[in-house]
C-alpha cells in the first residue's frame, strides 16, 4: 500500500510539473495576445504615442517575444503597472512578463518570480536644479528627496545616505509622474531615480536646462525582464528571446537585413535565423525562424537601444555598460547553438 500511495504521489507530481510547464505559452497561445507589464508611462523604456501604440527598450522586448511565439508583433497587450502593482500583476496571471525597468535583486527573486536576462544596466543617481548650487551629491545633508515607493530606490538612499553621516527627508509617491510633478513644484530639493529614467524625466520638464544630474551613482541597478517562478519552459522562452536580441547585434544581424542575411553560409547565424536547424522547435516549443521573426518586427538590441534611447533618440543617452561585451560593455549573451 504504502509503495502504491508513492507512487501515485510521484505520477501527480510528474503531471503537476508537467502542467505547469506549458501552462504559460498555452495561455498566451489560447488567448491569442501576449500580456506584457510595463512602466505607466516613461519614453525610451515603454511610453505611448500619439496613436496609442507603445515604443520603448522594454515595449520592444515585448514585441519582440510576441513575433517569436506568434511570428506577428501585434499580438501584445500592454499592462502598465504602477511600481507597487508590479510584482503581483505578474504573480496572479494578469501579465505574463514583466519588462518594467525592474531590477533584479535577491529579495525579489524570492517573491515567486524569475529573472530572466538584464535589458539595460542602469544606476540611482541625483538630480537638483541649478539654483540650487550643488555639485555633488556628498553636499545633499538635510535635503527632501523625491522618489517612488515599492522600489530599491528608498532602501538605497538610506544606505547612501546613513554611510555618509548625512540626513534626509524621504517625500514618496506611488507613480512617476507624481513624483515628477512634486519635484516640479517644489515639494522637494533632490529627485532621486534610476540614472536613466532622470534623464528622461529632465528631458519632459518645461526647461530641462535648469537641472543636473549629479555625478555620483550609488546602486547598481540591473533592470532585467521577469516571468513567474515555475514554468521554466516559458523562462526559456524569454530568456532566448532576449538573448536573439543581443546576438543578433553582435553577428550584424539587423530588421533591414534580416532575409537577406539567411543567406549567409556563417553557421552561427544560421542558427539564428533557424536556417538548417530544429532548435527552434526541439528547445522551445517555437517555429524554427523564431529568432528571425523577432528581429524582422522589431531589430536588434543595438537598433532598439538607439531608437529609444540612444543617439537617434531625443535622449542621447550613451550606451556605456549597455556596449556589446567585445566594445566594452556588458551585453552578452549564450550562444545559439
Amino acid at each position: 500500500m504504502k509503495k502504491t500511495l508513492l507512487t501515485i504521489t510521484a505520477v501527480a507530481s510528474t503531471t503537476f510539473a508537467a502542467a505547469q510547464t506549458s501552462s504559460t505559452l498555452d495561455a498566451i497561445k489560447s488567448n491569442g495576445m501576449l500580456k506584457c507589464g510595463v512602466v505607466q508611462a516613461l519614453p525610451g523604456f515603454a511610453a505611448p504615442n500619439d496613436n496609442n501604440e507603445w515604443h520603448g527598450l522594454d515595449a520592444e522586448y515585448c514585441r519582440g517575444l510576441a513575433a517569436a511565439i506568434f511570428g506577428d508583433g501585434s499580438k501584445v497587450q500592454y499592462v502598465p503597472l504602477s511600481s507597487k502593482q508590479r510584482f503581483t500583476a505578474l504573480q496572479s496571471g494578469e501579465v505574463d512578463v514583466l519588462a518594467r525597468v525592474t531590477t533584479e535583486t535577491l529579495s525579489r527573486d524570492g517573491l515567486g518570480i524569475d529573472f530572466v536576462g538584464v535589458n539595460y544596466y542602469d544606476g540611482q543617481g541625483f538630480m537638483v536644479r541649478k539654483d540650487l548650487g550643488v555639485t555633488s551629491a556628498k553636499e545633499l545633508s538635510g535635503a527632501a528627496v523625491c522618489s517612488n515607493t515599492g522600489t530599491t530606490t528608498e532602501s538605497n538612499m538610506s544606505d547612501y545616505f546613513n554611510a555618509n553621516g548625512m540626513e534626509f527627508k524621504p517625500v514618496i509617491f506611488e507613480k512617476s509622474d507624481e513624483v515628477k510633478s512634486a519635484y516640479e513644484a517644489g515639494r522637494c530639493d533632490v529627485y532621486s531615480s534610476d540614472a536613466s529614467g532622470l534623464y528622461v524625466q529632465r528631458s519632459r520638464m518645461e526647461n530641462p536646462d535648469e537641472h543636473i544630474i549629479l555625478p555620483e551613482i550609488i546602486s547598481k541597478e540591473p533592470l532585467a525582464i521577469a516571468v513567474r517562478e515555475g514554468d521554466n519552459k516559458f523562462a526559456d522562452i524569454a530568456r532566448w528571446s532576449r538573448n536573439c536580441s543581443v546576438n543578433a547585434e553582435e553577428l550584424g544581424v539587423t530588421k533591414a537585413n534580416v532575409e537577406e542575411m539567411k543567406k549567409s553560409e556563417d553557421p552561427k547565424i544560421q542558427r539564428l535565423l533557424g536556417v538548417n536547424t530544429d532548435l527552434g522547435e526541439k528547445s522551445l516549443g517555437l517555429d524554427n525562424a523564431w529568432c528571425a521573426n523577432q528581429i524582422k518586427a522589431v531589430g536588434n538590441y543595438g537598433e532598439i537601444f538607439e531608437t529609444y534611447l540612444g543617439k537617434n533618440s531625443s535622449l542621447k543617452i550613451e550606451r556605456g555598460l549597455n556596449k556589446l561585451w567585445n566594445d566594452g560593455g556588458l551585453m552578452y549573451a549564450a550562444p545559439i547553438r
